[in-house]
């Protein structure tokens, strides 16, 4: 079954466009990604929100894009500008428009 995640960040107070930028970049570098479906970021009307829709062939796939040095590196120049995560859900997506069956 797809391995899918929601998530959302919250940014330090003023940095959001900072760490958008960031994950935008990862979302580029993931292009090559077999594994990888979909990585989409997103705001909303909150000044420091930022939402995160990824979507994996296998939850292996996506712990496995955690680790070569260019992620690390990501994760590391992201990390400070976080100020929480306050949610994060972990699914199993059953279909959809551009999705596998």
């Amino acid at each position: 079954m797809t391995y899918g995640l929601f998530g959302k960040l919250t940014a330090q107070p003023g940095r959001r466009d900072e760490l958008v930028e960031i994950l935008t970049g990862a979302a580029a570098a993931l292009e090559a990604d077999p594994g990888c479906l979909h990585y989409v970021v997103a705001t909303s009307a909150e000044p420091d929100d930022i939402w995160v829709w990824e979507a994996w062939t296998d939850k292996a796939a996506h712990d496995a894009s955690l680790e070569p040095p260019e992620v690390r590196e990501v994760i590391t120049r992201a990390m400070p500008l976080i100020a929480g995560m306050s949610g994060s859900t972990e699914v199993d997506i059953v279909g959809g428009k551009g999705l596998p069956a």
